[in-house]
């Protein structure tokens, strides 16, 4: 359909029937905003999932391009832009800044998100995002392709994002938190309106008396919609009083994007020295954060330091960050 602003305004449905057997558009797998109603999250699969070099390259190229992204990193095929609410100018240069975001925008149901780039690039931002699951319609203003220029943008339905701190769900003699956590995140994540994202292994102080063996906690998080929040938080925590092996299993629940420097703070004292129950409380309490003692108190230590670099999945397996 094209309005009288001359802009093409297609459904995922109409894009698939447009570019059918045109094998140099290769659609992204699935696409999904979350907002904190500060910034907003970006979370690109890539071409059929398996586009590793698409995600490097953009992850490379965005951030450089457009100074709404504040953070971008890759992990596997998927990118993770963290961007402002607002417009900006692109100056695209090819081969080295070569596409970007140009404008995001949110409303109570949807983030909208405006893209630019040139040539194989300008084909990725209609032609290949506009097939990816969770995208609603795309505004293409210039089509691209070849060596020309693509400008469009992507509506998405708006989700937020929660974040779940796990610890002390095992014992010596059966039991393995990450893969509980894994279990929960893998069997909520089947839900309409509720898409798990990522599980981080948090590395805690290993000299810990009353580690069950290597003294890790959790992170898992979520994409969810607002009507579903609290019933998402609601199934965690019944999940985990049905399935843990301990008498100690903490929760902690984090909504919101950005980790606050307090919290990452605390995070890397929980990996060098013993902490308190009373540091996570107040660790918690300056962080926004959530605190339920599922079967006990002891675990929240480390489910509050495993909030604390959810989003570092690299540095969160070590003691020396």
């Amino acid at each position: 359909m094209r309005n009288g602003d001359d802009m093409d305004i297609l459904k995922p449905e109409d894009i698939k029937k447009r570019f059918e057997g045109k094998f140099w558009v290769s659609p992204y797998s699935r696409i999904l905003a979350m907002t904190d109603g500060a910034v907003v999250e970006l979370v690109e699969d890539h071409a059929r999932g398996t586009c590793y070099g698409g995600a490097a390259w953009e992850v490379h190229h965005y951030p450089k391009t457009s100074s709404l992204i504040y953070h971008a990193r890759r992990d596997g095929p998927r990118n993770i832009f963290r961007t402002r609410i607002g417009e900006t100018s692109l100056d695209l240069v090819p081969g080295l800044a070569a596409a970007g975001i140009e404008k995001v925008s949110t409303s109570k149901s949807e983030i909208r998100v405006q893209y630019s780039g040139l040539g194989g690039a300008g084909v990725a931002i209609a032609m290949a995002r506009g097939q990816a699951e969770g995208v609603e319609q795309v505004e293409v203003y210039e089509w691209g392709g070849g060596g020309k220029r693509a400008r469009a943008a992507v509506v998405l339905p708006r989700y937020e994002k929660v974040v779940f701190g796990i610890d002390d769900t095992d014992s010596p003699e059966s039991g393995a938190t990450w893969a509980l956590a894994n279990e929960i995140g893998y069997t909520l994540g089947k839900e309409a309106g509720v898409y798990h994202l990522d599980h981080t292994i948090n590395q805690l102080y290993p000299q810990n008396p009353h580690k069950t063996q290597n003294c890790v906690s959790i992170a898992i998080s979520f994409a969810v919609s607002a009507e579903k929040k609290d019933w998402l938080v609601s199934q965690v925590k019944d999940l985990l009083a049905e399935h843990t092996v301990s008498d100690e299993t903490g929760l902690a629940v984090f909504s919101g994007i950005d980790v606050p420097e307090d919290l990452k703070r605390y995070s890397r004292m929980a990996k060098m020295r013993m902490v308190e129950v009373e540091d996570a409380r107040q660790a918690a309490k300056q962080a926004g954060i959530i605190l339920y003692a599922v079967t006990g108190e002891r675990g929240l230590i480390g489910a509050v330091a495993a909030i604390g670099f959810y989003d570092d999945p690299d540095s969160a397996v070590r003691v020396d960050v």
